[in-house]
């Protein structure tokens, strides 16, 4: 994580009401949003979702109910996972719109801090069985096919010029449904179209899904967007999984082996040897956070025993 080294500087921007992703990236000068500065933006924002949802609570129910809506009418799921679920203000205002509450709910995101006040914004809506933890979009501790719903809300919109990397990792942990809320660079007018692209917005999402061979059933311009500026369309892909017993269960990112609860402050997978931290009750599933830890399981007795060690 080279550019922690700006946390500072960083700090002095976000006070000065400045752009930090402008900032990391003239810093670097660089002209793309890497998974970096996204990071750290959305680290230092947490807990503006929480703000915006309270000063606008009915544009999140209509928002919320149109969601719920096309999901509802998609077909019997009994997983769903939002990814960059951020401060879970439209994961919990969806779950309570849903016919049926599925089994296994998840969500992630890059930032550890607004998955904190994620997990305390659940627990305001009674939701406490909710699965978080923080990881890449573009390397998702997740088995093939693991979720019947896949979906996304404006989440991996700053990742323009990765969209078909990220379609793939998407498509790749759905099993029936992956449905993108993202920006619209097709249906928006030219002033947006300027934004989207001076942003380093995603485009295309419809065209390069078209171009992998996906599903497509509806794309159209979203109900509901908050700024015209910035409009939301709504992509639906289905995916038919020949494999549809596998359950979500989370994996190291690096060896693609299951990670196992060690203690609470731990998980660990025990074919790689390698751990992660859990910080607050919030897996830490990112590359950067592996920890080599060969002996993890060694018992510090047995050992001596077994090399004569008085």
């Amino acid at each position: 994580m080279e550019k922690f080294r700006y946390i500072q500087k960083v700090k002095e921007v976000y006070s000065n009401g400045g752009n930090i992703i402008d900032y990391l990236k003239r810093a670097s000068n660089s002209n793309v949003n890497t998974v970096e500065d996204i990071m750290i933006s959305y680290d230092f924002q947490a807990g503006t979702y929480i703000k915006f949802y309270y000063q606008n609570k009915e544009y999140y129910e209509n928002y919320c109910s149109s969601l719920a809506k096309v999901i509802n009418g998609l077909c019997n799921f009994n997983s769903i996972i939002e990814i960059g679920v951020g401060e879970a203000t439209t994961l919990a205002n969806l779950l309570v719109k849903l016919k049926k509450r599925p089994s296994y709910i998840y969500g992630f995101d890059i930032s550890w801090s607004r998955l904190k006040f994620a997990k305390n914004f659940l627990k305001d809506f009674s939701f406490n069985n909710v699965k978080l933890f923080t990881a890449d979009l573009f390397d998702i501790p997740l088995p093939d096919n693991s979720f019947d719903i896949v979906y996304t809300s404006h989440s991996i919109e700053p990742n323009g010029g990765k969209e078909e990397a990220a379609l793939k990792e998407l498509y790749r942990i759905t099993k029936k449904y992956l449905v993108l809320l993202e920006p619209s660079y097709e249906f928006g007018n030219q002033e947006a179209k300027k934004r989207i692209e001076r942003l380093g917005y995603v485009k295309d999402l419809y065209k390069i899904s078209k171009q992998l061979g996906y599903k497509i059933i509806e794309h159209r311009l979203f109900d509901y967007y908050s700024n015209p500026l910035n409009p939301t369309a709504l992509l639906i892909i289905e995916k038919n999984s020949t494999n549809d017993n596998n359950k979500p269960t989370l994996l190291c990112p690096i060896s693609r082996t299951k990670l196992h609860k060690y203690n609470k402050n731990l998980i660990y997978s025990k074919e790689s040897h390698l751990a992660y931290p859990v910080i607050d009750n919030i897996p830490c599933i990112l590359k950067d956070n592996a920890i080599l830890a060969f002996h993890l399981l060694t018992d510090y007795e047995n050992f001596k025993t077994m090399n004569n060690i008085i």
